[in-house]
């Protein structure tokens, strides 16, 4: 939370937004100031045209936005305040720019749009569902990355994965269970993570699978071994179901 004898430019945004949250009003004009010009631009990216602060209504439902977002934005959901802002704004202007399409004759903000459809909660649902699935997404694809990365030091790939994962439903949970196996048991997982592959022999010992099924599905099972041992929470979600 922000302190009062901290200064601004030290106090990291997201406890200056939990302090606006809390009712802290020079926090919340403080924000709203210094972060005009990426509102500016993110307006901009919308309309494709200089925007002016002082002059043009779509800066005004963008300040509206960001101010929105400020005051509903949730660090525990994932994900950057400014790339949900961001998202907001735009989804903002956008709704805007089609409201005044629809509209006969030129009208201002202050006009028709009002506040309670600035504000409507339905809408606030929705791009907080979008962000969270672009999120998502985002998160998937880098640990994925990451993924190709690590299988790439054990001399493996995703292509080879598709064509060497066990076909038939037993011989995959199979082959979960002895991954599971190694990565728990901590002489074994100190093995494959030095020797970049299976202690089949002292394997084929401890589980009821032959040492030929084991060296048949070596690649599923390390690539397993990996998602196991790493930090992946979609890659996780996902093997689940991989059974």
């Amino acid at each position: 939370m922000f302190m009062s004898n901290q200064p601004l430019t030290e106090t990291p945004l997201e406890d200056m937004i939990l302090s606006a949250q809390e009712g802290d009003q020079g926090i919340q004009h403080h924000l709203l100031k210094s972060y005009q010009p990426f509102i500016a631009k993110c307006v901009s990216e919308v309309c494709k045209r200089y925007i002016d602060p002082q002059t043009d209504d779509e800066f005004s439902v963008g300040l509206n936005a960001f101010n929105e977002a400020m005051m509903s934005y949730c660090p525990k959901k994932g994900g950057s305040f400014l790339a949900f802002s961001k998202l907001v704004v735009k989804r903002k202007v956008i709704d805007y720019i089609r409201y005044i399409q629809k509209t006969p004759a030129t009208v201002s903000l202050d006009d028709n749009y009002n506040e309670e459809q600035m504000e409507n909660p339905v809408e606030i649902l929705a791009v907080n569902e979008s962000y969270r699935k672009e999120q998502h997404a985002l998160q998937l694809r880098e640990e994925i990355l990451d993924f190709k990365e690590k299988l790439d030091i054990y001399r493996l790939s995703l292509s080879q994965l598709t064509k060497v994962s066990p076909k038939h439903r037993d011989a995959r949970e199979t082959a979960i269970s002895v991954a599971r196996m190694l990565h728990n048991d901590a002489e074994f997982n100190s093995y494959v993570k030095a020797k970049k592959k299976m202690p089949l022999k002292d394997l084929a010992r401890q589980v009821n699978v032959s040492k030929k099924t084991l060296e048949r599905n070596r690649k599923f099972i390390l690539a397993i071994f990996i998602i196991l041992d790493g930090d992946y929470t979609y890659l996780k979600e996902y093997l689940k179901g991989v059974g």
